[in-house]
């Protein structure tokens, strides 16, 4: 039995999330403590609780604790079958923090996975965009051979929720490393600036022009698609992402969503400022993409590097996690303003 104390680095749902995804991967039965300990309301919420159902159903797994509230989960896996699976959150919690956990899991399945989920959030604070996982994140893992694909059928926003997306995964165990330690030239920026049922108030295009024109006040062209959407009439809503392809293979992705009394351009400037701030620093991967990268590299044969500008807290917590499930070793070394992080080491998962 795999012990994991969850209040451990940044005691957050991601170290639940990716400690089920690893031992569903291994096979092994896990007992995770402490859940989210470090966080105001500790324990499973919504997303949490179905993140764990989900890797449940993919794996067929027995679970003990999996109840709201609960701080203590005891999942014991199967092998990963595919196939179908339905999720539902029923709150306005994060489809793309789900897509993330299940992910990983679908990559060692013996049959190709269909993953829909319902009544979630799309586009939520505290967790990547939908938009950002389609054109930033899996485009990245394509380098490494994984091969999925997300369609939105309803974008949600807090507080009701109720969006709606499927993720199709291709079962690949034979991951690739990579190694991305140049920058290269800056090929092109493009973005995606959605508003649901706020056409009236052109919010979608306001986000993309303030976008547009921050980049072009610091010399950068961007090609921004506006979609006013109409998919959800229960709640209306807007995000915009943003990213950045050079032609050494880097993509830089940044993003922001709209909120009550928040206007259109503060949040096209503000995703068009998070990647000048990536850009400005020639990284390799951007600050978010570096930590939900990091399993992958872990789970991939061989040596894996690339750059970042900052360490955050998600960063070390997966890297701690790797190396304690799955006997692998990270180096983070200071290199000018980037920190270059390195899998030196392979695993035997």
């Amino acid at each position: 039995m795999i012990e994991i104390d969850g209040s451990q680095k940044s005691g957050s749902g991601t170290i639940l999330r990716l400690s089920v995804a690893l031992a569903a991967i291994k096979q092994q039965p896990i007992h995770i403590t402490n859940i989210r300990q470090n966080r105001p309301q500790p324990g499973l919420k919504h997303q949490h609780l179905e993140a764990v159902l989900t890797a449940a159903k993919l794996c067929n797994a027995r679970v003990q604790g999996a109840t709201l509230g609960s701080r203590e989960l005891w999942f014991m896996p199967q092998k990963i079958g595919g196939g179908n699976v339905e999720a539902v959150i029923e709150t306005a919690g994060s489809i793309p923090m789900l897509f993330l956990a299940a992910l990983p899991i679908c990559l060692f399945a013996e049959h190709p996975v269909r993953l829909h989920v319902a009544k979630g959030g799309t586009d939520t604070i505290h967790a990547p965009t939908i938009n950002y996982m389609r054109y930033v994140l899996l485009m990245a893992l394509k380098q490494l051979g994984v091969e999925a694909e997300i369609t939105v059928q309803r974008y949600g926003y807090y507080p009701k929720g109720m969006g709606e997306a499927t993720m199709v995964v291709a079962p690949n165990p034979n991951l690739k490393s990579v190694s991305l330690e140049h920058f290269g030239k800056l090929q092109h920026i493009k973005g995606i600036s959605v508003c649901t049922f706020l056409a009236d108030r052109q919010v979608a295009e306001r986000q993309a022009k303030a976008a547009t024109d921050h980049l072009a006040s610091n010399s950068c062209k961007a090609d921004i698609q506006v979609i006013n959407d109409q998919s959800n009439p229960l709640q209306k809503g807007s995000s915009i992402v943003l990213w950045a392809r050079t032609d050494t293979g880097v993509i830089l992705g940044a993003d922001a969503i709209g909120e009550l009394r928040k206007m259109a351009e503060v949040v096209g400037k503000e995703a068009a400022q998070k990647l000048l701030n990536e850009l400005a620093a020639h990284p390799t991967v951007d600050a978010f993409l570096a930590d939900m990268i990091i399993p992958y590299i872990a789970l991939a044969k061989g040596k894996s590097a690339l750059l970042t500008r900052t360490i955050t807290e998600h960063i070390e917590s997966n890297i701690w996690l790797m190396e304690k499930m799955l006997n692998v070793k990270f180096a983070i070394q200071k290199i000018n303003n980037l920190y270059r992080i390195e899998k030196t080491a392979d695993q035997h998962v």
